[in-house]
This record gives structure tokens, sequence and C-alpha cells, in this order.
């Protein structure tokens, strides 16, 4: 995870030293590239750390979709998945955060809370799911068409999740972006939406086809300790896929807390925000100055956990008896 978080950093750090250079171009080349990586770094950390939860949980669900399918047929599916979320990003989502960024900037804190909320249902959706034995046997009994219509459903359902998730990682990207012009944030956002596209789905091919390598070195590697890494590779999987999805759940849960606490403090409310601060400083005080960070960090990262769950916990029968049934009463009635 921290590897994550560290290559979201220099995605986004890349992306705002693009967006600079313009100005370098117009007149200002006297900059370099290192003083400006290092005037953005600590908001490119903090742009990375608040999108983590929605790229953790991007790229430990994707690999879902490409369940069932023949190996030769796992990548293509991932490209078209890849695709997908280019065209969400740099043709509906950029466009609308760069109007959004012009014309209603008060509305990025409410927009973010608003994601921040749903990485909150979610997370809490998982955790529901995850304690009522066989609630994944309705899905398997429902995917029954033929492999192209299933493989169409699969891509368009993976697309559309993208979108959502995509839009949050758009949202906190034009937040972190200092103020500049219309064509450097532009810029900048269509380098950040690609840059976080390549990392996610780059990861998400090397996940998928990670089983795959194993099952030929273990069968056909040359050397014994070849085909014992290639075995083991194939048992880790298993156990590695799981290990991601809770971590993924664990991601949302905190950062959509995180987001909603710091959201309703630039919006007033700042109760829940001050008591979790001051709380991980009594608790950094407690322990040796060296691991002071790492208390303060983690008390502050399980507190926003907890009220992310809690929240998502209340937000899960109001979706699912208010807001689905609702949106249902816009869609179109079907003929039997």
């Amino acid at each position: 995870m921290s590897g994550l978080l560290a290559l979201l950093d220099d995605v986004a750090a890349l992306a705002k030293v693009a967006a600079a250079s313009i100005d370098d171009v117009a007149g200002q080349a006297a900059r370099t590239t290192v003083k400006l990586a290092g005037g953005v770094v600590d908001d490119a950390a903090k742009a990375g750390a608040k999108a983590a939860g929605a790229l953790i949980d991007d790229a430990a669900v994707t690999p879902k979709y490409t369940h069932g399918f023949p190996a030769a047929r796992e990548l293509p599916i991932v490209g078209r998945i890849a695709l997908g979320s280019i065209r969400n990003k740099l043709l509906v989502l950029l466009p609308a955060a760069l109007l959004l960024g012009a014309f209603a900037p008060w509305l990025v804190t409410p927009l973010l809370m608003l994601g921040g909320s749903y990485l909150c249902f979610e997370g809490a959706e998982k955790v529901l799911h995850s304690l009522s034995p066989g609630h994944h046997s309705g899905e398997n009994l429902a995917e029954t068409a033929d492999g192209p219509s299933l493989e169409e459903s699969r891509v368009a359902g993976a697309i559309k999740t993208d979108f959502i998730l995509s839009a949050e990682i758009m949202t906190i990207a034009l937040a972190a972006i200092p103020d500049s012009s219309l064509l450097e944030e532009a810029l900048t956002l269509a380098i950040v939406g690609i840059g976080i596209t390549a990392l996610v789905y780059g990861s998400v091919a090397l996940i998928v086809k990670a089983d795959d390598v194993g099952l030929f070195l273990a069968r056909r590697g040359h050397f014994a300790p070849t085909r014992a890494f290639g075995r083991g590779v194939v048992r880790f999987m298993p156990v590695f896929m799981r290990l991601l999805m809770l971590v993924g759940t664990a991601a949302m849960l905190w950062v959509g807390g995180s987001i909603v606490i710091h959201g309703a403090e630039g919006l007033g409310f700042a109760a829940p925000a001050h008591w979790i601060h001051e709380t991980a400083q009594t608790a950094a005080k407690a322990v040796p100055p060296e691991l002071a960070g790492a208390v303060a960090w983690s008390v502050s990262a399980f507190a926003s956990g907890v009220f992310g769950i809690v929240l998502g916990a209340v937000l899960v029968p109001v979706a699912t008896y208010v807001l689905v049934p609702f949106a249902g009463l816009f869609r179109p009635a079907t003929r039997h």
C-alpha cells in the first residue's frame, strides 16, 4: 500500500510540475524543475493520500471482472475497461471539473464530501456482505449469459463503477491544484487522469496475469527453484487478492471518513475533526518521540475509519430502501 501511495504522489507531483512548466515557457525559465518539485511535494502527498482509497478500491475490484473468462481474454478486458476509464476522465470529468472550478468552486468541498460518503457506503457494504454467508451465490446463478454477452455486461459494469471512482479522484485533484489558468488546470488534470489510469490498470494487468505466469514457471521452469517459485506464486495469489480486498475496504473507510470530516470542518462543523486531532495528539504524547508521528497518524486514521463505517452503515439502508427505489421510478418499464 505504501508503494501505491508513493507512486500516486509521484504522478501528482509530475502533473503539477508539468502545469507549472507552462509558466516557465511563458517567461519564468529561471525556475527549475527541482524547485518546482520542492514546492509541490506537500500538496502532492496530501492529494495522493486522499485519492488512495479510490485507487486501491479500483485496483482491488477490477480483477473480479475478468473472473471466469479464458486467460486470453483477461488482458483485452482490462484494456477495454482502461480505455473506458480514459474516456470517463478526459471527455466527461475533465470538462466538468474545469467548469466547476471556473464557475462554482464553492461546490468542490460538498462534492468531495459526497464522494467521501460514497466511499464510506461502499466500504460498509463490503463489510456487511462479508458477514453474510453465501451472498455471492445469487451472482453466480445470475451469470448464465453466453461469453460475449457476459463480457459486454462485465465491461459496462466496470466502466460505470470506474466513473464514480474517477469523479472522486478528479475532484480531489482539482482541489489540490494551486490557482492557475484554465489551460494549466486542463493540462494538469489530463496528466493526472492518464497517469492514474495507467497506474491502476497496469497494476490490475499484472495482478490478473500473475497466476498464469506462476503456472507457466511451475510447469515449464528449467530449474527446480524456478518451478518452486512458480508454485509459490500460484498459491500466494488467492491470499494476495483477499488481502488486497481487505486493504481496499479499510482504505475506503479511512479516506472516505477523513474527507467527510475535513469537509465538515471547512463548512464550519469542526467538532469531529478537533476531537480526532486532540485524541491523536494525546496518544502521541504517551509514547516515545520517535513513535509519536506514527501513533498520531494511526489514531487519526482509525478514528476516521470508525466514522467512515458508521456513516456507511447509515447510508446502506438509505441507498437500498430510498435512493434505489426512487431512481427506479425514472427507468423505462420493461416489457415481458
